[in-house]
């Protein structure tokens, strides 16, 4: 039997450093693929729902004030 974890709970490992001038940024950032997938749903969920509430918010104007 292989003691290797499946491939989709192996963590990923991303890392990058940012210099400008005297200012240095180092950033790292660790994810399994079905936790990115998870992000992935998220965001496509919140993506999803901003047309919606914007059309609720569109549809109710006021009403042009009546002509005499």
């Amino acid at each position: 039997m292989s003691t290797e974890p499946h491939p989709l709970f192996t963590p990923q490992t991303a890392r990058t450093t940012l210099r400008a001038g005297s200012f240095v940024m180092e950033a790292e950032a660790r994810a399994t693929p079905l936790g990115l997938l998870a992000v992935g749903g998220m965001v496509a969920a919140i993506l999803l729902s901003i047309p919606p509430i914007v059309h609720a918010k569109r549809g109710h104007r006021a009403l042009p004030p009546p002509r005499d």
